[in-house]
């Protein structure tokens, strides 16, 4: 499933290969989680104006309104002059004077939404929860120590949960939980001030080398511009179950949390 890094990273392979594009035609395939909110031909003569991402919300930026692409569970972009023609699994074409912009989704959970704006009521609705952007500015110590201390369950759960930082999705929660020495089970409101301190730390520090390495390729992600992920070649505990920790040798546990796999060390990681 595309986590922030691999949706950041895909923004990045075409952001600025489609900036000032103007929309030729528009092409709907099997329905997807939402509709589109518009007739495609309402799109037909918009001018591309920006690429930007809120979690793991792709926003491009019209000349007037916007389009949301989720990737949901099996989603990819391409971006490329010339695709070749449309496949069973290929349920969105923003055919560009620059080239075309298709969604990729086997499993149908992604979506491409158009809005007049950020204040449109669905806009609202998809984009409103969500908590601070972990690789920005807004993400502040401080209301991540205040947000934490409202949270009774485990600090794994908190972060999937995405109100007190966004975009923390499975493989890099275990990552972070580790580079911190927190075991996944620690009910949140228990860490204290040091400890916090050293997970958003461990949080910015994971996801943004993800982003360097291209995200992670676990089945088949790729960037718009078809370049794989490498990530998962050096984690520390995610997928690593039974095999020594990388710091002290200890085997690495598997537990389930909420249905998803934790990764840890008892060793490295404290109750």
């Amino acid at each position: 499933m595309p986590e922030l890094p691999e949706v950041e990273v895909t923004r990045r392979s075409f952001a600025h290969a489609i900036e000032g594009a103007t929309v030729q035609t528009v092409r709907l395939g099997k329905p997807l989680r939402w509709p589109l909110g518009c007739a495609p031909e309402w799109l037909v003569g918009r001018r591309v104006l920006s690429v930007g991402r809120r979690g793991k919300y792709l926003l491009i930026g019209l000349d007037h309104g916007l389009v949301l692409v989720h990737l949901g569970m099996s989603g990819s972009l391409r971006f490329a002059p010339v695709l070749p023609a449309a496949g069973a699994h290929d349920h969105f074409d923003l055919v560009t004077s620059l080239g075309t912009l298709r969604l990729h989704d086997p499993r149908r959970f992604g979506a491409v939404v158009y809005v007049d704006s950020l204040d449109d009521p669905q806009a609202l609705k998809l984009l409103g929860h969500l908590g601070p952007e972990p690789l920005s500015d807004a993400f502040d110590l401080v209301q991540f120590q205040a947000q934490l201390k409202r949270h009774q369950s485990a600090i794994k759960s908190v972060l999937l949960a995405g109100e007190a930082v966004v975009g923390v999705g499975n493989i890099y929660a275990s990552e972070a939980l580790f580079l911190a020495g927190i075991r996944p089970t620690v009910r949140a409101a228990r860490l204290n001030r040091s400890r916090a301190a050293r997970l958003h730390a461990a949080i910015v520090q994971v996801l943004g080398q993800a982003v360097a390495l291209g995200g992670s390729t676990l089945r088949d992600f790729s960037s718009a511009s078809g370049q794989a992920g490498y990530f998962q070649l050096q984690t520390m505990v995610y997928g690593r179950a039974g095999l020594p920790c990388h710091v002290c040798a200890s085997p690495v546990r598997l537990l389930k949390q909420g249905q998803r796999a934790s990764f840890y060390c008892a060793t490295c990681q404290k109750p």
